[in-house]
């Protein structure tokens, strides 16, 4: 009960600050409420990092052994074989056909967005 009415007391206070003088919004935004034609050329992320725990063995065996590498070729080529496995991989994987999950990648959505542009009055 005490949540309802908390959320009736929060309404109240938004109608009053929306109700302002002769029915004119005490809230003015500061910007036109328009959605922009382009959007943020922002870059996917790809994934986590690969062979860590190898790179970690590799340099705890480094600094066991005062930085020398003969002493720690096991874990070197441990390590360099985790990344060739990596990257023939990463280049299996077939070209996501520009689609990243169901999101397109930003340039395709700026020019789509120029193509349809958005209506620039307020609603």
């Amino acid at each position: 009960m005490m949540a309802s009415k908390g959320g009736i007391l929060f309404q109240e206070k938004v109608s009053r600050m929306l109700s302002g003088h002769n029915g004119k919004p005490v809230l003015k935004p500061k910007k036109t409420l328009a959605l922009k034609d382009e959007v943020a050329n922002r870059k996917f992320k790809t994934g986590g990092a690969t062979c860590v725990a190898e790179i970690s063995v590799l340099m705890a065996c480094w600094k066991q052994n005062n930085f020398v590498d003969s002493l720690c070729s096991n874990e070197m080529n441990s390590f360099y074989t985790c990344v060739g496995e990596a990257q023939a991989a990463k280049k299996n994987i077939p070209e996501q056909s520009s689609f990243q999950g169901e999101r397109l990648p930003p340039k395709q959505v700026t020019t789509l967005l120029k193509r349809y542009p958005n209506i620039r009055k307020e609603i």
